[in-house]
């Protein structure tokens, strides 16, 4: 019995390999599998390692000061160890999913399993639905974070454009990502996205220490409990950013290698976000109070303007999704399926435009969306799926001896969904919510430049007579709204 379970577990995600059986392998083939076609562990490790942090990277200084310095470093440790446990969830119920499907002989090869497929499977459409509405509205909100994330950076290379003439350049720009088929071509995409994430970190490191600490510089965080719940539910969407986990590790040759591949991402993650939150929250303290994105403290300079962060990754399963929806998804045309993508990119161009609060955004995204998303509907799943013995003896994967068995995994589950929904949801919702709508009231929706410098006066023409003139009108920085 034992022997038959392996089996059938270890021919899952095998089937790219079986579509290239038999095809003559040319030069040209071999050269377009090494750049298009990705699905080995280290093409997952890829995707996971700069998919999980991406843009964030850049408002944890912002968070730092929000936190604290000890807080910031402590929730950074707890919710990398509580993502990857919810990581390894959705590989176990993914695994058992597939498994079941491919005995009752479902073919999969022209078809991308996502998340509320999965939940559909194994407890019914009352969990597809409400595992639907959640992992869209996520997605859709993280496809719009990437791209203000996008516009922001490249304001600060360019500023003379506003952040919102950026966003329309750069969304027309992201629109191409509809030509991408699923995540085994992202392979080239991936790589460039971690080399730049990892770069990005390292220089937010590096230029923080060779700086220095700013004159009078204050470290006086946490000061109010609004900023400190809204600091740690952006370091909880942080580690939350699987909500692509079942595409990613849909498209690898050997899914059930995915849950060490995460641990080892998140770990090199930490070794990213650590160093690069703590030097430069060290270096200009409370100035990140009213700096959400950290690039707006350092100098221009070429190091700065060659960091970038990749987008793409959260708006591809919305393209499944709605693929899906309108009946393209198995159809073998990609000019035809790109052009049936187009409409998601819309919404997501039109809402990044409305909302470009580049930081506060993200906390009440990581209150309200991923904290369900990403950590108490796993945990519940997987406690619903194995409630019963049978299903406990039955289970492809059986829990690791490490985390107790099932009463260690079951005791754990029960903790993240107490911890996240009081601390996470309760707390950090009350948090992120009212400190977006101050940045409603502040800046006003459709600002054209979010956190800006304000403009430069000139200086009164020789003629006029300087006394007569009124006094400059002063801008504070964060507390006026930007026209």
């Amino acid at each position: 019995m034992a022997a038959d379970k392996v089996v059938e577990t270890a021919i899952v995600g095998n089937y790219v390999e079986m579509e290239t059986e038999g095809k003559p392998d040319d030069m040209k083939t071999r050269f377009s599998k090494f750049l298009w076609n990705g699905g080995s562990v280290y093409d997952a490790w890829f995707s996971c390692a700069s998919n999980q942090v991406a843009q964030v990277l850049l408002t944890l200084p912002y968070s730092f000061s929000q936190l604290g310095m000890v807080s910031g470093i402590c929730f950074q440790l707890f919710y990398g160890l509580l993502g990857s446990w919810t990581a390894y969830l959705i590989s176990i119920l993914y695994v058992e999913y597939r498994t079941r499907k491919e005995r009752e002989k479902v073919d999969f090869r022209n078809h991308v399993i996502q998340w509320f497929e999965v939940l559909d499977g194994l407890l019914g459409k009352y969990w597809r639905n409400v595992g639907l509405a959640f992992n869209c509205t996520f997605l859709l909100f993280g496809s719009v974070i990437q791209l203000i994330a996008c516009a922001s950076n490249i304001y600060y290379i360019n500023d003379n454009l506003d952040k919102r003439t950026w966003t329309y350049i750069f969304g027309a720009c992201c629109a191409t990502t509809v030509f991408i088929p699923s995540f085994h071509n992202y392979r080239i995409w991936s790589f460039l996205g971690l080399i730049m994430t990892t770069y990005t970190a390292w220089y937010l490191t590096i230029a923080s220490l060779l700086h220095g600490q700013v004159e009078g510089v204050k470290h006086s965080g946490p000061t109010k409990m609004v900023l400190y719940f809204t600091g740690a539910t952006n370091i909880l969407y942080t580690f939350g950013g699987h909500a692509v986990t079942v595409e990613i590790m849909h498209a690898m040759w050997k899914p059930q290698k995915f849950k060490a591949i995460y641990l080892l991402a998140t770990l090199y993650v930490l070794t990213l976000t650590l160093p690069s939150g703590a030097a430069v929250y060290w270096a200009f303290g409370d100035m990140l109070l009213n700096h959400s994105n950290a690039f707006a403290l350092f100098p221009r300079s070429s190091s700065r303007d060659m960091a970038f962060i990749t987008f793409g990754f959260a708006c591809t399963p919305l393209y499944f999704v709605w693929e899906k929806a309108i009946g393209m998804h198995e159809c073998k045309s990609l000019c035809k399926r790109a052009a049936a993508r187009l409409p998601v990119v819309i919404p997501i161009w039109f809402l990044a435009i409305i909302f470009p609060f580049f930081g506060p955004i993200n906390s009440s995204v990581g209150s309200l969306l991923v904290s369900f998303t990403v950590y108490i509907i796993p945990a519940l799943a997987h406690m619903f799926t194995f409630k019963s013995s049978a299903a406990r003896e039955n289970a492809v994967e059986q829990p690791s001896k490490y985390t107790g068995r099932w009463v260690g995994a079951y005791m754990i589950n029960t903790f993240v969904v107490v911890w996240v929904l009081i601390v996470g949801f309760g707390f950090g919702g009350w948090a992120s919510m009212t400190n977006f709508i101050h940045q409603i009231d502040t800046f006003g929706l459709f600002t054209k430049c979010y956190q800006c410098p304000p403009p430069t006066l000139p200086p009164p023409l020789p003629h006029l007579n300087a006394t007569a003139a009124p006094p400059p009108l002063h801008h504070p920085q964060n507390h006026t709204r930007t026209p």
